[in-house]
């Protein structure tokens, strides 16, 4: 979970890729928001600490339901995208059916 996947090479110098998630908050209302990161831990301490999201900000107790492992940055923010127009009864079938759910949506992708 450091975020970090196989290497790249740039000249002689090899550098870690970046692995990106996905991830669905529930604030204490019962609404989600869908963000993505390179660290979900940390991108909630930033939200609970008030420095993420405005739509975060005074909302909590906020609990991650969701956290899937995307890949590269690309791929998450077209994921992240489409769930965000995603009507909440959709997101609540993809939280109780993540694997199922993303893989459906990652295939429509292509």
């Amino acid at each position: 979970e450091d975020g970090i996947r196989d290497h790249c090479v740039t000249g002689v110098q090899t550098c870690p890729l970046p692995i990106w998630w996905i991830y669905v908050i529930r604030r204490a209302d019962g609404a989600l928001y869908t963000g993505i990161a390179l660290d979900v831990a940390a991108r909630l301490a930033q939200h609970e600490s008030g420095r993420g999201a405005k739509a975060l900000r005074g909302r909590g107790p906020l609990v991650v339901v969701l956290r899937r492992r995307i890949g590269d940055r690309s791929a998450a923010q077209s994921l992240e995208a489409r769930i965000k127009r995603m009507p909440k009864s959709a997101k609540e079938a993809l939280i109780s059916h993540p694997r199922r759910g993303i893989a459906a949506l990652l295939t429509k992708n292509k």
